[in-house]
C-alpha cells in the first residue's frame, strides 16, 4: 500500500509575501530615518512606525507558516535575511547619526554575518537550529532599537539610560550566543566527519 505524500507548500504564500514586504520596507525605513536629519520630527515617527510594522510581519509570517503548514525552503532562507537587513540597517543608521557607538554596531554585525556564513559552511553536516539565546538576542536588539528610535528618547534622560542598558544586554547575549554557535558548529562538523569516516 502506497502512502500518500503531502504536497510541498508553494513558495507563493502569505508568510513569504510578508517576508518580502519586510525586505521592501527596509529602504523606506532608511529613507525616513535619514530624511529626518536628526530633527526628531514627523519623519522620525514614520521611521518608528515602519520599523514596528516590519518587526510585526516577522512574528506574523512565522505564526501563519507554522499554523498552516506553509514552511518553505525559500522562507527559511529569506526570513533571516530580512531580519538581518532590518536590524542591521537600523544599527548602522543609529551609529551614522551618532546615537549609538560604532563598536557596538560592528560587533553585532560581525556576529550576525559570521554566524550566517558559518551555517552555510556546516550545512553539509546538519542544520543549526536557532537557540533560545539567539531568540532572546533578537528580542533584546529589537526592543533596544525601538527605544533608540523614539524621537522623545534624547530628551528623556531615564529613557536614554534604558535604551543603553537594553542595548548592552543585547550585545552581551549576542557575543555569548555567537561563541555558543561556533562551538556547536565545530561539534556538528566533527560528528559529521566521524560519521562519514565510520561509513567507509
Amino acid at each position: 500500500m502506497n502512502e500518500s505524500v503531502a504536497p510541498r507548500p508553494s513558495n507563493w504564500n502569505l508568510p513569504n509575501a510578508l517576508t518580502l514586504l519586510r525586505i521592501v520596507l527596509v529602504p523606506f525605513f532608511i529613507w525616513a530615518f535619514l530624511a529626518d536629519g536628526g530633527a526628531y520630527g514627523p519623519l522620525r515617527w514614520v521611521a518608528v512606525a515602519l520599523f514596528v510594522v516590519a518587526i510585526y510581519t516577522d512574528k506574523l509570517d512565522g505564526d501563519i507558516a507554522r499554523a498552516r503548514g506553509l514552511i518553505t525552503s525559500f522562507g527559511k532562507i529569506a526570513d533571516p535575511i530580512a531580519d538581518k537587513l532590518l536590524i542591521g540597517s537600523a544599527l548602522i543608521m543609529l551609529s551614522a547619526v551618532g546615537e549609538l557607538w560604532w563598536w557596538v554596531t560592528i560587533l553585532m554585525l560581525v556576529r550576525e554575518i559570521g554566524i550566517t556564513l558559518l551555517r552555510f559552511v556546516v550545512i553539509r553536516y546538519g542544520v543549526m537550529a536557532a537557540s533560545k539565546g539567539g531568540k532572546l538576542k533578537t528580542v533584546l536588539q529589537t526592543v533596544a532599537i525601538f527605544v533608540y528610535l523614539l524621537p522623545v528618547t534624547p530628551a528623556v534622560p531615564w529613557l536614554s539610560v534604558v535604551a543603553l542598558v537594553i542595548m548592552l544586554a543585547a550585545l552581551a547575549v549576542t557575543v555569548v550566543t555567537g561563541v555558543d554557535y561556533v562551538v556547536k558548529a565545530m561539534a556538528l562538523r566533527n560528528s559529521g566527519r566521524a560519521g562519514r569516516t565510520a561509513g567507509r
